[in-house]
């Protein structure tokens, strides 16, 4: 039996892992001007996008279990991006709001996306194929979490 199903060369999951880490280190640049990490800058887009959601709904949105995320917010936290407050209807829920300083780094980080994109447009990649790239790794992403 010659095993090729085991190839690295044949895997699915690699080719996906490999851009995941890679793109993450694209980033990283841009990240490190403004002092966070690749989850805190996630955490902070669905913030920018809409401020004082739960805990869990921003842990659903990652893709993360709030075991995950309860560190990650503590952390941002201490650096004074964001604040977590229970909910005044849900004592249960705990809801993360950003701070000033934490919503005036939503216009440093605005360049961000364009730059990434500047970059993966300079090696060869079309727009479309960018996008459709995007789109089709929402649809994986759909089928994998339902």
């Amino acid at each position: 039996m010659t095993y090729e199903q085991l190839k690295l060369e044949n895997q699915l999951c690699f080719p996906f892992y490999a851009a995941s880490r890679l793109i993450t280190r694209e980033y990283q640049p841009f990240l490190d001007k403004l002092g966070i990490t690749y989850p805190q800058y996630l955490t902070l887009l669905i913030l920018w996008e809409e401020d004082g959601k739960a805990v869990n709904d921003i842990a659903k949105k990652l893709l993360l279990n709030t075991n995950t995320i309860t560190p990650l917010l503590k952390r941002m936290e201490k650096q004074g991006l964001i604040k977590r407050e229970r909910s005044g209807t849900d004592e249960r829920k705990v809801l993360v709001h950003l701070t000033e300083a934490g919503a005036q780094m939503k216009e440093e980080a605005a360049s961000i996306p364009q730059e990434l994109a500047k970059r993966l447009l300079d090696s060869n990649m079309e727009v479309n194929d960018l996008i459709k790239l995007k789109d089709n790794l929402g649809a994986i992403i759909s089928f994998l979490t339902k």
